[in-house]
Formats: C-alpha cells, structure tokens, sequence
C-alpha cells in the first residue's frame, strides 16, 4: 500500500492557499534556506522558520518573472546547473554543517 497521500490545500484568510508536501532536498540546499531563514529574520527583527524561507523565497522569483517585460522569457538553465555549488562532502559532514548554519553556532 502507498503511504503517501494528495497533499491537503487550505484557503487562507487574506486570499492565498496553503498546500502542504514534502520535498527531499540536498543538505546544502537547507543550509541556504537557514541562510535565507536567517536574512529575512533580520529584515523583520523577529524568527523566522524554513517554511516561511521557502515561501518568501518562492514569492520573490514570482515577483521578479512578472517583473519581465512582456514576452521576455527567462534565461534557460542548463540542467546541470545545482541550486548549491558547495563542494562535495560526506553525507554526515554535510548534515552536520547545514545544522551548525542553521543553528548560528557556526
């Protein structure tokens, strides 16, 4: 039997919808969410969680592809291209590293 289920989609108050899921992502990449957790925390002088990261970081691109003229398509991405370009590391390193950004004790 398959465990997953239709992720749930909920209509918020001021307008917008919330769609919860799962997404598996290199350690690297969650380092830079807590990078970016940690930019907007001091934007807004108060913490800020991963999720809210993802969100502000999504609503950003969005802002900036309608920002395009119209008809200007955004530049390909060659399907090499890696969100991070952090070198290589084992798995526990990596791990360990990402949580020590997150944390600020590095």
């Amino acid at each position: 039997m398959n465990d997953r289920v239709t992720p749930a989609m909920h209509a918020l108050p001021d307008g917008e919808a919330e769609l919860t899921l799962v997404v598996r992502l290199p350690w690297e990449d969650v380092a830079r969410l807590g990078q970016e957790a940690g930019r907007l925390a001091s934007q807004t002088q108060r913490p800020v969680t991963l999720d809210e990261a993802v969100s502000h970081r999504l609503r950003s691109a969005k802002a900036a592809a309608h920002a395009r003229p119209a008809g200007e398509q955004p530049p390909p991405v060659p399907s090499s291209a890696s969100v991070s370009s952090l070198p290589s590391r084992p798995p526990a390193e990596q791990a360990r590293q990402a949580i020590e950004r997150i944390n600020g004790t590095r």
